[in-house]
């Protein structure tokens, strides 16, 4: 009997699940479900919710390859399709950040090669596009699966082990009232904004994207004679006038060289930091921030001095990490920042304390979902911002729009601190922000400040939620040290309660075998995984967990309901 599998969703993280899964030696049945009505490109790259603007901020030598690198897969492109796609042969290397739109064609190709191959090595691939899960329930041995489509009766299907790989949460209705977007996606709505005051919440790579899609229609880019990018705005459009804001008022720094693979760090190492977890002490968050200290001390001891890295404390590095930056005017800085970071591109120099942050982020995360409830809230208000800040860093093109913008008088930046109102009542359109310093009226207001954490109670499956399966993740109390199998007191903190392979904990007789890889549900237990290569991890991990589940846990052949004998079991791939 072959284990039958079900995957929700099919961007890059279900792509990773899916390569590992047709690895396995036992036939597989894998059923895809995809609400979009072509499979394989995920919502990030997808052409109906990016402008072909927006770049992606990973480099084609960070994405782990699917059955090839991105490189390889554009470097045999036909000269129509890089013309269709807006490449410039010279673009094609392996340090370039290209469109989004293009890194959605690539894993479209990815996708279909994957399917291909398990094909043809055996497995039952079953790809149904334009099918959207509307439910999910737990039985005993089985999950069962609602799917709608338009116009059509819903279908339930039963299978082994289901995988949600839905990638991230956003609105249906993204204006909503006039001049007031809670999301900048899809980002074509943005086209429609009028010239006048907008405002954008938010200055990470959302935000410039954002304001990139709005300067595009209401302007254009283009390089004077010395090769400077300039921005020129359209007659019709001379009042437009755009703010970025955020809490510190600072914009992200250009993305900075550095050797992949990664070096290997010599004291905040896994094993280190698996050692302290296995050890239950209460003070995990303090020693995990002492391994850090002396690997970034021992990394770059000019950078270490210059802030004072020795009387620091996990509440005081915040400060002395953004200090420079926020005393400094952004604009100033970004320019300084992007030309330091080309310079280092062309002679290979790596910056010491950016790469050790860099290398450590994911082996500090190590630790967060063993921290107890009160260092839980003092890594994410105090420690998670550093390692933030040094991973997002945005591609050079972004800063060069930025500046661009800010030289033809279109943009500024808003320091917003942590005292400011928001209102979208009193204006008919677009919305005021009020904080100590004065109040801003912007005809439009865009909130472009990215993907929020969710909790059990936002599952979006009603099925799930009644039956009480999935349940609010927790941690231990303050002074509640673990020692062996003695129970301690917990309190909730947010997210799903989920094990090491990503299943949901289930206290009932029901099936285990419900896997969550929706990345609003990891945020707060797993702050770091946001970027395909989390996707290529998750999905390594939870493949793996499933082909290696014993035979009795086999699911059964899937069973479908409320549909037509013509259409049970009908492939609606689309190539």
């Amino acid at each position: 009997m072959s284990q039958t599998i079900a995957l929700i969703g099919s961007g890059p993280t279900a792509i990773y699940s899916l390569r590992r899964l047709l690895s396995s030696a036992r036939p597989l049945e894998i059923t895809v479900f995809e609400k979009e009505a072509v499979a394989g490109r995920g919502m990030p790259y997808h052409p109906a919710v990016n402008d072909r603007a927006m770049l992606a901020n990973i480099a084609s030598i960070e994405i782990p390859p699917i059955c090839e690198t991105l490189v390889e897969w554009l470097a045999r492109q036909p000269p129509e399709e890089l013309d269709r796609l807006r490449v410039q042969p010279a673009q094609i290397n392996d340090r370039e950040f290209l469109p989004r739109v293009v890194l959605g064609e690539y894993f479209k190709a990815q996708f279909d090669r994957v399917v291909a191959t398990g094909r043809a090595a055996g497995h039952t691939v079953t790809i149904k596009a334009g099918h959207e899960v509307t439910d999910v329930a737990l039985q005993r041995d089985e999950i069962r699966v609602t799917v709608s489509r338009p116009d059509l009766p819903p279908e339930h299907h039963a299978f082994g082990h289901v995988i949600m790989a839905t990638g991230h949460s956003f609105p249906d209705l993204t204006e909503v009232k006039p001049g007031y977007f809670v999301s900048p996606w899809p980002a074509p709505l943005l086209k429609g904004i009028p010239a006048g005051d907008v405002g954008i919440l938010g200055t990470s790579l959302s935000g410039i994207d954002a304001m990139v899609t709005i300067a595009t229609s209401h302007g254009s880019f283009y390089h004077d004679e010395a090769g400077l990018l300039e921005y020129h705005p359209a007659s019709a459009s001379e009042g437009l006038r755009i703010s970025l804001m955020s809490r510190k008022g600072m914009l992200p720094e250009a993305d900075f060289y550095f050797p992949i693979p990664y070096d290997p760090l010599l004291i905040c190492t896994d094993e280190a930091v698996d050692a302290l977890v296995a050890s239950g002490r209460d003070d995990l968050l303090d020693a995990v921030f002492g391994l850090f200290c002396k690997e970034l001390a021992a990394a770059d001891p000019d950078y270490a001095a210059k802030i004072g890295l020795a009387g620091l404390t996990v509440e005081t590095i915040e400060a002395a990490y953004f200090a420079d930056r926020e005393k400094n005017d952004p604009f100033l800085w970004a320019a300084l920042n992007l030309a330091e970071a080309k310079q280092n591109y062309e002679t290979r120099t790596t910056v010491g304390w950016r790469y050790a942050i860099l290398r450590m982020h994911e082996v500090v995360a190590r630790v967060v979902p063993h921290l107890n409830a009160r260092d839980l809230k003092r890594f994410h208000s105090h420690f998670k911002s550093l390692f933030v800040d040094d991973y997002a860093t945005v591609p050079h093109a972004s800063i060069e729009r930025v500046l661009a913008l800010r030289r033809a008088g279109v943009l500024d930046i808003c320091k917003l601190g942590n005292d400011y109102e928001l209102d979208i009542d009193t204006p008919a359109r677009g919305a005021i922000i009020c904080r100590p310093e004065g109040t801003l009226v912007f005809d439009t207001l865009v909130d472009a400040t990215g993907q929020g954490s969710l909790s059990a109670d936002e599952i979006p499956f009603p099925s799930l939620r009644k039956q009480g399966a999935v349940t609010k993740a927790s941690a231990r109390s303050e002074g509640q040290v673990q020692i062996g199998n003695q129970p301690t007191l917990e309190q909730e903190t947010g997210g799903v309660a989920l094990d090491s392979s990503f299943r949901f904990v289930v206290d009932t007789p029901m099936s285990n075998h419900l896997y969550c890889l929706a990345l609003p549900f990891l945020l707060h237990q797993f702050p770091f995984v946001q970027g395909i290569t989390s996707s290529y991890e998750l999905g390594e991990t939870v493949a793996a967990a499933i082909l290696a589940s014993d035979d009795k846990n086999l699911g059964q052949m899937p069973q479908v309901t409320g549909a037509s004998e013509s259409e049970q079991g009908l492939e609606l791939f689309v190539p």
